[in-house]
């Protein structure tokens, strides 16, 4: 992608309620959102022009909102169209969106009760940069050192800024050891998922995946599930150890911006993407790129 700054490129974003020049969409130094962490956001993806599951992010972003103690000022069906304005008025077909809600700063200070709740939509173009080939070379990770919070310590069923501290921590760390992306177990000691996206281990012909009790159940996860079960394949949640990953014979991520990407290796052990992994990565980019089914599916 390009590496102009975000704050530096051209175009438009929906900003509370109207388009206004991408580089005019500023916030004060002062934003409780910024201070506190008091954001949601989601990230979603446009294949020829339509948004895969809008409506389903949508209403998943109301939901985060809510468990963060504040109401969005719109609704998701106005969230749908700042969503499609945002695209055509930029020309995106294959692009990137991200909305995202946060307190304002007429208050500062933990307590927040009178601000201003705003909302923003923006998109960037995101073609697709590797072919189902390339991706199934797979990437490497590593064991995260921070660990997924229990959900009696923090909202975990939102998308929630500040949940993704850790995250940026665990990734930084691990790129800094020349791995792609770290593993990050819960707070048991369970695997939890990658830092942006969820994870599959298949098991003598079987898939197996966390039970998403204390971090983000995926749209993209729940997307591959329902795929693979219309295949025939055996779908398990359950808790996972991380010791089992010695007896597991193929690993892939799934999320919004990684779609379904396979794991070559995790620390000392070492996956080949087999016929599964294979057969769910094609069936998915089939499907996100069906035309009108973006739009349908939401």
């Amino acid at each position: 992608m390009s590496m102009i700054p975000f704050d530096a490129r051209e175009g438009v974003i929906w900003f509370n309620g109207e388009l206004v020049p991408w580089q005019d969409a500023k916030l004060h130094v002062l934003t409780h959102g910024l201070h506190y962490a008091s954001a949601v956001f989601e990230g979603e993806r446009s294949y020829g022009g339509h948004v895969f599951k809008m409506t389903e992010h949508h209403e998943r972003l109301q939901a985060s909102a809510e468990l963060l103690g504040f109401s969005l000022p719109y609704s998701v069906t106005e969230i749908d169209q700042a969503a499609n304005e945002v695209l055509k008025a930029n020309g995106i077909v294959d692009g990137y969106v991200r909305p995202i809600a946060w307190r304002g700063s007429e208050m500062m200070g933990v307590s927040a009760q009178h601000n201003r709740i705003n909302v923003a939509v923006a998109a960037w173009e995101w073609p697709a940069y590797f072919s189902p080939e390339a991706r199934l070379q797979g990437i490497r990770m590593t064991l995260a050192d921070w660990r997924r919070p229990a959900p009696d310590t923090a909202p975990t069923r939102s998308k929630a800024a500040g949940l993704y501290m850790i995250c940026t921590l665990s990734k930084h760390a691990a790129e800094a050891k020349g791995f792609n992306d770290a593993l990050m177990l819960d707070y048991r000691g369970q695997i939890a998922e990658a830092t942006g996206a969820n994870i599959f281990l298949i098991q003598e012909g079987k898939l197996h995946t966390p039970t998403p009790d204390c971090f983000l159940d995926g749209i993209t996860r729940r997307t591959v599930i329902d795929l693979a079960r219309e295949r025939g394949y055996e779908v398990i949640e359950r808790a996972i150890m991380p010791e089992e990953l010695a007896r597991t014979q193929e690993v892939f991520l799934t999320g919004t911006a990684v779609e379904v990407t396979p794991v070559s290796e995790i620390d000392d052990y070492k996956f080949t993407p087999g016929e599964i992994t294979r057969d769910l990565l094609t069936a998915y980019d089939d499907l996100v790129r069906q035309p009108g089914l973006a739009a349908s599916a939401a």
